[in-house]
């Protein structure tokens, strides 16, 4: 263990849902396996929150949610952001309307933007233009995870669960994710089960949280009347093995997991032992 635990980073994590024949599905991507945070693995689209999600013109492009400070609103600007920069899905609306703009309206506004600055623009380019409105409020806490003390690299992770635009298309960045897909919860745990894929602690959990769900509403009703409770997981050693715990009230249904075959999300820099 680190003698001096790693500061955790705050970042934000989105969960985008949508209903399919067989159930509710949520959107995932594969990270680069060159990353050095949970390399490899089927994750949701996220990442840490930047000094430029809490600037006041994003801050002031979002749809105001009672009760959330800006400090915390900017976790929701970052995951907006993280989300529309891996899967290029992204939660805006045009000023005072309810409806998400369409993949056709966002790719229109993409390119007049693009066609003025000759680069590809970014979330803050295009709230510049002042046609967005950032849908913060349809984004619905539903986790939060810190790093165990003992990794070099350390996230305080805010999930948020929100519903998936309707008529936008997933696509990976090919940089920090190499594939970009909507799977059952179910099927996400039974592909890491059966060494088809890779999950890391938090994602898993969660995943088994949401799989309690059928459909969107239900998910994100029971996600607004739920408590969400900070996990950070002690790392425990028995004489069965190295266990996880977490707090049994976080909702998980489950305190504790054998860490044989569960994979870390952190990986050390090259040459460090």
């Amino acid at each position: 263990m680190n003698a001096v635990p790693a500061k955790p980073r705050p970042a934000a994590t989105v969960m985008l849902v949508r209903d399919a024949p067989a159930g509710i599905e949520v959107l995932m991507v594969t990270r680069n396996v060159a990353s050095d945070f949970a390399s490899g693995a089927l994750v949701f689209p996220g990442g840490r929150v930047d000094a430029a999600d809490s600037v006041p013109a994003m801050l002031e492009c979002c749809r105001a949610v009672p009760g959330v400070a800006p400090d915390a609103m900017a976790f929701r600007v970052a995951g907006i952001r993280e989300t529309f920069e891996e899967a290029r899905l992204l939660l805006v609306r045009r000023p005072g309307e309810d409806r998400l703009m369409s993949s056709h309206e966002v790719d229109a506004l993409e390119a007049r933007v693009k066609s003025q600055s000759q680069q590809v623009p970014q979330l803050a380019d295009l709230v510049a233009t002042g046609e967005i409105e950032l849908a913060s409020d349809l984004m619905v806490p539903f986790a939060h995870w810190i790093t165990p003390v003992d990794s070099p690299k350390r996230y305080d992770t805010l999930f948020f669960l929100a519903p998936a635009p309707e008529d936008q298309v997933a696509a990976h960045d090919g940089r920090e994710a190499v594939e970009a897909a909507w799977i059952a919860p179910e099927a996400a745990i039974a592909a890491a089960d059966a060494k088809r894929a890779t999950l890391v602690f938090a994602t898993r959990l969660n995943l088994l949280k949401l799989s309690g769900s059928r459909c969107v509403a239900d998910a994100l009703a029971a996600a607004r009347g739920a408590a969400v409770v900070t996990v950070c997981p002690e790392v425990v050693e028995t004489p069965e093995g190295t266990l996880l715990r977490i707090p049994a009230n976080a909702g998980y249904g489950v305190t504790e997991m054998l860490a044989k075959g569960m994979v870390r999300a952190w990986t050390r820099p090259r040459g460090e032992a």
